[in-house]
């Protein structure tokens, strides 16, 4: 019978010091796995939302996507990344490659989507109707163009003989003649 108490004891000992290093370690994991999920779902949003151009999170974001999809399981949304990169580095694209470029942009959020969970959530058809408001493309219409008369205003400004552009030095001059 003292036997089956040492026993007991040494079993008990064993548990106490045993079990707040499994939790620690079980804690640690589960940690460490949703903080990776964060970073996807971050990185997924990001180009969620940029589908219709470029924002600084979303170039940001497919800078680091090898780095943050690393996980064997996830070798599908990289090998979409690639294809995406190789589309858009084609120069001088015409309408054809747009498409090509589009449509491979849509296959990697569509591949994230199912990394992250989202295989029936998120269709292919969500992915390709992203919401822009019209107020928003007019918007950007008259940024562009305004960023194009303030272009030729100083290609004018900066060629001085040219006969049609005054410097600004000069046109002072000539008004107080």
């Amino acid at each position: 019978m003292e036997n089956n108490n040492i026993v007991l004891d040494v079993v008990s000992i064993i548990a106490v010091i045993v079990a707040p290093i499994i939790s620690v370690c079980i804690g640690q994991y589960l940690q460490d796995r949703a903080e990776k999920r964060k970073d996807k779902m971050e990185l997924f949003k990001a180009l969620m939302t940029s589908r219709t151009g470029w924002t600084v999170e979303s170039v940001k974001g497919l800078n680091i996507l090898d780095v943050v999809f690393s996980e064997k399981k996830d070798k599908p949304v990289r090998d979409a990344w690639k294809i995406y990169y190789d589309r858009l580095c084609t120069d001088k694209p015409s309408e054809s490659d747009f498409k090509k470029i589009r449509d491979a942009q849509y296959k990697l959020l569509e591949a994230m989507a199912v990394s992250l969970g989202y295989k029936d959530k998120i269709t292919w058809e969500t992915i390709q109707n992203p919401y822009v408001p019209n107020g928003m493309v007019e918007a950007e219409q008259k940024q562009n163009a305004m960023q194009d008369i303030l272009l030729g205003i100083g290609q004018m400004i900066s060629q001085p003989g040219n006969g049609n552009a005054t410097s600004p030095t000069n046109a002072v001059e000539q008004k107080t003649k």
